[in-house]
């Protein structure tokens, strides 16, 4: 297995927790992971990007090549645009369809989603609404990951077991309801890629 996700967003939308939820996942399942620097984080509303880089063989660089990303996963839509340069011709766009908009010259809505459906392998899914339809609408982070689950090729269970672990010193309550908004777009994903 080789897996390489450029994870993107806005500073304070849970990047980071999807990158510690993944890694754990990976290291249960026998894999390799490298992360690399997470830029943006120290500002609040400032762009957000890792790399994430899975392998079952080692791994000796923790940076992805521009065309060679097998996924993009980003909880903000303009964010998931800026990173196609490193999306491999077969690889995956998971993002949520509802803007963060923190710049006075964000593009316009129209022209941002009409570039994401124009591209072949997209899951576009308003993670805001599914969250708050699962419970929690501060879950949207694991609303996206459960989306992008269904085409990563990690075990579902592994995930789940890695979202029990990260968010475990919070509460059994907080662990339910991350792990319920992580099925619930799980089932969106799958119904977007007709699984």
């Amino acid at each position: 297995m080789k897996l390489d996700i450029v994870l993107s967003g806005v500073g304070g939308q849970g990047i980071l927790s999807i990158a510690a939820i993944v890694g754990e996942a990976c290291l249960r399942q026998g894999l390799y992971i490298k992360q690399a620097e997470v830029h943006g984080m120290s500002q609040r509303g400032g762009d957000v990007q890792s790399n994430l880089r899975i392998s079952s063989e080692q791994i000796y660089s923790d940076l992805i090549a521009k065309g060679t990303a097998d996924a993009i996963i980003s909880l903000e839509p303009m964010e998931a645009l800026r990173y196609i340069p490193y999306l491999s011709p077969k690889g995956w766009i998971v993002t949520s369809s509802t803007p963060f908009v923190n710049i006075s010259n964000y593009p316009e809505m129209e022209a941002v989603l009409g570039e994401l459906q124009s591209l072949p392998n997209v899951i576009l899914l308003d993670v805001d609404f599914i969250a708050r339809e699962a419970g929690s609408g501060r879950a949207t982070n694991m609303v996206l990951l459960g989306a992008a689950s269904v085409i990563l090729g990690i075990e579902e269970d592994k995930l789940e077991e890695a979202i029990k672990q990260v968010f475990g010193r919070k509460g059994e309550r907080i662990v339910e309801m991350n792990v319920k908004a992580f099925r619930a777009g799980r089932d969106a994903g799958k119904e977007q890629i007709k699984i």
